[in-house]
C-alpha cells in the first residue's frame, strides 16, 4: 500500500499533522505502508489537487483541503479491497 501526503512548497503545520495522523492510523490498524510527504506543486497539479494538504491512498485522492481525523483515515484504509480480503482470510 502506498500513502502520499501532498503539500504546497511553503511550510504548513497541517501537512505534518496529516502525516502524523496517517502514521497513528496505520499503527492502530497494525498495517504497513509506504508513506511519503511531497512538498511539490507539480505533483499536486499532476494529481489535479489544488488545495493542501491532500491524502492519496494507492494513487487515489481521498481527502483534499483539510486535515482528516485518525478515525476517518482508519475508515478509508478499511474500505480498501485488500484490507477486506486480508480480514476474511484471518476470520
Amino acid at each position: 500500500m502506498r500513502i502520499d501526503v501532498l503539500c504546497k512548497p511553503d511550510g504548513d503545520k497541517r501537512c505534518e499533522r496529516t502525516l502524523s495522523r496517517v502514521r497513528q492510523a496505520l499503527d492502530n490498524l497494525s498495517l504497513e505502508a509506504e508513506v511519503h510527504l511531497y512538498r511539490d506543486q507539480r505533483k499536486m497539479i499532476d494529481n489535479r489537487v489544488y488545495v493542501s494538504p491532500a491524502l492519496l491512498i494507492d494513487d487515489t485522492v481521498r481527502v483534499a483541503g483539510r486535515v482528516p481525523t485518525v478515525e476517518e483515515i482508519e475508515r478509508l484504509l478499511r474500505e480498501r479491497p485488500r484490507y477486506q480480503k486480508r480480514m476474511q482470510a484471518v476470520a
